[in-house]
Formats: structure tokens, C-alpha cells, sequence
């Protein structure tokens, strides 16, 4: 039983730790996103949290099951989680230096439109939200898909911002980049 309860937290905290040492070598930043918007962010994330972790809020709608809880529901949660995370990994390590928490620009700042950025502009987004979304699968509950709404609207905010810095910063190439890429899913959207 330990076991399943620890899963997850586990994967997740390897991500976090894994995305805290990368975020030591990036370029240094030349245009940052203003300070309110982060916060924002922040705090859906937090209230995202606090519905995965808090066992029991009195909101008991919250729990209500959408499928019978099982090892099916759990190992293929489990299977996508991994999958989106390490798609994020892959994304980010493909981004290199010029990766950022926040939306910024920065110094001597590179369109990358290969590898995951081949097939979706934001492969981050896709992945962490897929990772959110194994989680759902798993909980089997409605809180868990609450949470992947909540994500995917903290991820929205910060795309559309991305979206246009991106297309101030470079311009056409920019705009075929988008024209012929998703945003977060391959060939839909």
C-alpha cells in the first residue's frame, strides 16, 4: 500500500528536483514577464496541490469517483505520467539555456523548431499536462481532472503571453513556426 501512495509524489519529486538543477546554467534574461501574472500562476498551482494532497476537504463532490479505483486505473495513470514527464525532460533539455520559469526573453535568445519542438511549440506544457492528466486517470476521482483544468489555465495564461513575446522577438519565422506547429497537441491543437 505504501507503495502506491508514495508513487506519484516520488515521480513528482524527481521531476522538481531534476527541473531545480537545470535551472542554474540559462542565459541571463533580458525582457521578464511582470510580477503579477507570476503570482497568479503560482497560486492556481498551489490551490492544484492542495486538492492532490489534502486527503479530505468538505467538499466531498470532490471525491466523488469516475471509474472503479483499481491497479488498471493506477498503472495506466502511472504509465502516462511518466510519459508526459519525460517528454517535458526531453523538451527541456532540448531547450537548453534558453529555458526559463517565467515568460522571458533572453540574451542572444534561439527559436528552437526541432526535436519535441517539432511537433508541438510548447512540448513543456504538453508534457506536464499529460503528467497532470495520468494523475487524474489514476485518482480516479473528479479532483483529479479539476486539477488538470486548473493546470492547463495556468499554462494557458502563460502561453498566450509566450506566444506573443515569441512572435515580437522573431518576427516571420515565428509565424511559419506557428502556422506549421500545434500548440500542445500534435495535429489538433
Amino acid at each position: 500500500m505504501l507503495f502506491y501512495e508514495a508513487f506519484f509524489p516520488v515521480v513528482w519529486i524527481l521531476f522538481l528536483v531534476y527541473w531545480q538543477i537545470k535551472a542554474v546554467h540559462t542565459k541571463t534574461t533580458q525582457r521578464l514577464e511582470p510580477v503579477p501574472s507570476r503570482i497568479l500562476r503560482v497560486v492556481i498551482f498551489l490551490i492544484a496541490i492542495a486538492l492532490l494532497a489534502i486527503p479530505r476537504l468538505p467538499l466531498p463532490w470532490l471525491y466523488l469517483p469516475l471509474w472503479p479505483a483499481g491497479l488498471w486505473p493506477f498503472w495506466l495513470g502511472g504509465a502516462i505520467t511518466i510519459a508526459g514527464l519525460l517528454f517535458a525532460v526531453w523538451a527541456r533539455a532540448y531547450l537548453g539555456t534558453n529555458w526559463s520559469r517565467s515568460v522571458t526573453i533572453k540574451q542572444g535568445h534561439e527559436l528552437i523548431t526541432t526535436g519535441p519542438y517539432a511537433m508541438v511549440r510548447h512540448p513543456i506544457y504538453t508534457g506536464i499536462l499529460t503528467g497532470f492528466l495520468g494523475m487524474a486517470i489514476a485518482i480516479s476521482q473528479v479532483r483529479g481532472f479539476i486539477v488538470c483544468v486548473l493546470i492547463f489555465l495556468a499554462f494557458w495564461m502563460k502561453f498566450r503571453m509566450e506566444e506573443q513575446w515569441m512572435r515580437s522577438q522573431f518576427g516571420e519565422a515565428y509565424a511559419t513556426y506557428a502556422h506549421q506547429t500545434a500548440a500542445l497537441l500534435p495535429y489538433l491543437f
